[in-house]
């Protein structure tokens, strides 16, 4: 169970205070457009703005605060078992682009907060990638190998500083952990004083690809500019079909105080089937450092969040007994069907439109290479690695099976969660402080029972492509399985691809007269997909 001293928030969010921007209210006529504020759009909008063009960041809700503040802080190259794979299916080659463009991106951070002064907590520390089990040992020693060959400082070892038996690890020595907060805040300011424009609470919902471009906000406002590039995490807009090869992926984080010698030097992540990870940061405590430990891997809107994050905190508790739990948190990613990120063109039709998804877990690196990456396509100076990113890439016989097993999930959800419904017959129905799909007036609705006010209800069907959304338990939100689009229980827009929130439904709080006659359909126009 959750103890009453930890805090359901981010460390990252909870120890810093942005500043506020306003919402895009006027045209605006720039080189560059860019829709997204975590760390691809940021570092996008940086690195073209200090090349010299007129930018103009787009944000939804707050720049880095959506799936960006709630990340785990990991700046390396070591990512999983991710070059033995990568040498079987893409070649040696393409494995050594990959390892290059990743370390790049760790130095890039180093180099970037010691030009810039920015106090982020940086620490170089060795990354390791460990197992428990003697299968995943042999999986281990061979990725080490692998890392090698694609030319990392990559080493196996038996020795680590974790305060339980491992059987051994990969290890890269000097990559980077920090406060991505601390360092993307500080982005955003030197963006404002190169010339650059950030507006928030303005979400992207209309692109029009022409000469120029054109991005149009829910407001009905546009941003004109030659060149746009679309870093919302999860693309907004269909027209590639990415969402198609891309799956979403939620992972949990506890965080607490540990002392300082209890603490782990390195950041370790283990490949087994329950992923743990386990980093330490700075504390303001004398003594004492932050752990702060991930897993739990679960498709958003999956049943039982809370029950897993009790689980995780247990593992943490058993493991490290000095642990004083403090806060807990998820973070969201999504991976791609060949395992590689998209950046660079958004679709094969287009010159002047990029985008930057699919980065597996590995977002912080995978955010600052992305951000190097598509200012060099913009401004003419293309790096080497750009061709092993390109989103326009198509292996059939590596994505086959990972694309049929994606859409058979979807169908599975789509077709699955429109089995017949219990009507809502009362506020009984549903606990406080819990949610439930059921039927109200012959619509599948999505009801919370909130503890202080009663029942609010809005659409279940997700407003991307009409997906049935399920209860999150422990974050209280509404989460779509198909394409990881997630709502407050208002009906807000929290993460996309959806853009529009979750309708309204009239819900009539007297007991027994909260539901209606079953009449087989949908009468909120969101059933399509």
């Amino acid at each position: 169970m959750r103890r009453e001293t930890e805090r359901y928030e981010s460390y990252w969010m909870a120890t810093t205070q942005g500043g506020s921007h306003p919402p895009l209210s006027e045209p605006v006529d720039v080189d560059v457009a860019v829709v997204g504020g975590g760390i691809a759009g940021l570092c996008t909008a940086w690195e073209l703005s200090r090349a010299g063009r007129r930018v103009a960041l787009v944000e939804a809700l707050r720049v880095a605060e959506s799936v960006t503040g709630h990340t785990t802080g990991k700046v390396s190259s070591l990512h999983g078992l991710r070059y033995t794979r990568l040498i079987r299916e893409a070649g040696r080659e393409t494995a050594r682009l990959y390892a290059r463009s990743q370390q790049e991106a760790v130095e890039h951070v180093v180099a970037t907060a010691d030009e810039l002064g920015i106090d982020c907590d940086l620490e170089r520390a060795p990354a390791y990638v460990y197992a428990e089990s003697p299968e995943v040992r042999d999986e281990v020693r061979a990725e080490a190998a692998a890392a090698c060959e694609a030319g990392l400082d990559a080493v196996f070892t038996e020795e680590t500083d974790l305060p339980f038996p491992v059987l051994g690890a990969v290890r890269v020595p000097d990559q980077v952990q920090f406060h991505p907060r601390k360092y993307l805040l500080a982005l955003v300011a030197d963006i404002l004083a190169h010339g650059g424009q950030i507006f928030e609470d303005s979400r992207v919902v209309g692109l029009g690809e022409g000469t120029p471009c054109r991005v149009t906000t829910e407001s009905g406002v546009q941003v004109t500019a030659r060149d746009v590039v679309v870093a919302t995490h999860y693309p907004v807009f269909d027209r590639a079909l990415l969402f198609a090869r891309l799956r979403p992926v939620r992972e949990l984080v506890v965080a607490g105080l540990v002392p300082a010698s209890d603490a782990p030097d390195g950041m370790y992540v283990s490949p087994e089937t329950r992923t743990r990870s386990v980093r330490s940061a700075p504390s303001s405590e004398d003594g004492q450092r932050l752990l702060i430990l991930t897993g739990e891997k679960f498709t958003p809107g999956a049943r039982g969040v809370e029950r897993r994050h009790d689980r995780l905190a247990q593992w943490a508790r058993d493991r490290f007994p000095s642990l004083r739990p403090m806060y807990r948190w998820a973070a969201q990613d999504a991976s791609t069907t060949d395992g590689m990120p998209y950046v660079g063109y958004f679709h094969p039709g287009t010159k002047h439109v990029y985008v930057a998804t699919g980065f597996d877990g590995w977002g912080m690196s995978g955010g600052v290479m992305a951000g190097r990456l598509l200012a060099g396509m913009i401004t003419g100076a293309k790096l080497p690695w750009t061709d092993v990113y390109d989103p326009r890439r198509l292996h059939p016989l590596r994505e086959a099976l990972p694309f049929v097993k994606a859409q058979a999930g979807v169908a599975r959800h789509f077709v699955g969660d429109r089995i017949r419904l219990p009507k809502l017959d009362g506020a009984s129905q549903v606990a406080p402080g819990t949610g439930r799909v059921l039927r109200v007036r012959g619509r599948r609705a999505a009801v919370y029972h909130d503890p202080g006010t009663g029942l609010r209800a809005v659409s279940a069907n997700c407003t991307h492509l009409g997906c049935t959304v399920q209860f999150n338990d422990a974050e209280r939100t509404w989460d779509c399985p198909c394409h990881g689009s997630r709502f407050g229980v208002d009906g807000a827009v929290l993460n996309g691809p959806a853009t529009r929130p979750l309708e309204p439904v009239v819900v009539d709080r007297r007991p027994g007269e909260d539901g209606g006659e079953e009449d087989g359909g949908d009468r909120d126009g969101e059933g399509g997909g």
